[in-house]
């Protein structure tokens, strides 16, 4: 794609890079085929290539966001389906994470949009915080219906039909420290505890600190660690997200010069797409950027990591387990084989989905602020998922078990959960009653 940026624009290096971004665009369209809004919507500007025709014209006439293009740009889940399938390498979540950022500096929105956002990075980045809202929820639950008739209020409506009916007490797996290995020790990792998974599934991480017990690694919480900063730095508030980045850095680089580190263990997979980026993210800060690079370069999925360490093979069990793999998982991270080979050799039948490059709807804080396309998404992929027949469903992100639970009555687990129970664990809460 030819650009026209000025050498001024150019010296801003956030500039720079979107425009080397944007000359990798062929304008071929093979993005289009695989982008869950364009497929749902039709809309050209509800496409990759569309969405990179808006951000040209807003980055190169060096203008602020207007209503078109922010709504455009919201309507983008950030699934990166579009990168899998680009035969041009575009960089794409770059561009659409410095095209947020340009319009949290230039758009004013609408007010209850506003409130809305900030009650989002206020309340979910914060365990405390969120659980106590969710308490709170249960109060509000019968007002849901009311709420979403309305599109300023519809956001709140939306939260509540997505809190769950019970909270579960707080787990011992998030509380700092270090968790001994009960068989002869093979390594020692970080656990990221996160923010919204320990609140809303406690049982992801218990399940892992147990398997990763009885297989030898010691694993450490460290004292101060918190939110990934995924959530802010998808809305484009990027101090947050680099405050975050930076929190997490220092308390993963001080375990590393205490103890060593193998890995940091991400069991969420969206926080394990932004960790994986705080290279990139802090590059321009010369106090973070090397450490940064570092951390980024220790971040493993909980599957990526338990891949590497030579699982026995179980028995087969009659047990079929439809694996849907999360954007963050697939496109973000590129793993794609590594779960579905854990669960086969655990002893587990393992089945794909039709479409499974498409997102579910998710998307960190989408299902609330774009419910409607969400909803058609959410539809769509719980139909191929219940059509594979499955026992029980597998994913490696909170996000899509929160958002696909919602929809079928399938019981659906994180694979780690699975996996705990094939080789000791107990089973996972979401199968108790069933085969």
């Amino acid at each position: 794609m030819q650009t026209s940026f000025s050498p001024a624009q150019l010296a801003d290096p956030h500039v720079a890079e979107s425009e080397k971004i944007l000359r990798r665009c062929v304008h071929c369209g093979f993005c289009t085929a695989t982008c869950p809004t364009y497929v749902t919507l039709g809309d050209e500007l509800d496409s990759p290539r569309g969405r990179i025709y808006l951000i040209k014209d807003m980055l190169e006439n060096g203008r602020a966001a207007d209503k078109e293009t922010v709504t455009h740009i919201d309507r983008c889940l950030s699934c990166l389906s579009c990168t899998t399938t680009c035969p041009s390498g575009v960089d794409y979540m770059h561009l659409v994470d410095h095209a947020r950022v340009h319009i949290e500096k230039t758009y004013t929105r609408p007010l209850p949009d506003r409130l809305t956002r900030a009650l989002l990075a206020f309340v979910l980045p914060h365990p405390a915080r969120f659980r106590l809202a969710l308490k709170a929820a249960s109060l509000g639950r019968p007002f849901a219906g009311l709420l979403k008739r309305f599109a300023a209020t519809r956001p709140l409506g939306n939260m509540l039909d997505l809190a769950p009916g019970r909270v579960p007490a707080p787990s011992a797996s998030a509380v700092p420290g270090t968790r001994l290995a009960t068989a002869e020790r093979r390594g020692r990792v970080a656990i990221l505890s996160g923010c919204a998974q320990p609140v809303l599934k406690p049982e992801i991480n218990e399940a892992t600190l147990r398997l990763l017990a009885r297989i030898g690694i010691e694993v450490v919480i460290p004292e101060g660690e918190g939110c990934c900063g995924s959530l802010v730095h998808h809305m484009g508030r990027e101090e947050e997200a680099l405050a975050s980045a930076r929190r997490n850095v220092d308390v993963w680089t001080r375990e590393i010069e205490r103890g060593g580190l193998d890995a940091i263990l991400i069991t969420a997979s969206g926080c394990g797409t932004t960790i994986k980026d705080y290279g990139h993210m802090l590059r321009l800060d010369p106090a973070y950027a090397e450490k940064a690079a570092r951390i980024s370069g220790l971040a493993k999925d909980i599957t990526e990591y338990l891949a590497t360490l030579d699982l026995p093979r179980q028995e087969p069990r009659k047990l079929t387990v439809t694996y849907h793999s999360a954007c963050s998982m697939q496109h973000g991270q590129k793993i794609t084989l590594a779960p579905k080979l854990l669960l086969k050799a655990a002893g587990f039948t393992v089945r794909d989905p039709a479409e499974g490059h498409l997102c579910c709807g998710s998307a960190g804080t989408y299902n609330i602020l774009q419910s409607e396309i969400s909803d058609r998404l959410k539809a769509r992929k719980v139909k191929n998922l219940e059509a594979t027949k499955p026992d029980v469903i597998a994913t490696g992100n909170i996000g899509c078990i929160t958002q696909i639970a919602t929809g079928t009555a399938v019981p659906i687990v994180h694979t780690v959960e699975l996996l705990d129970w094939a080789y000791g664990g107990p089973k996972p809460a979401a199968m108790a009653g069933r085969v």
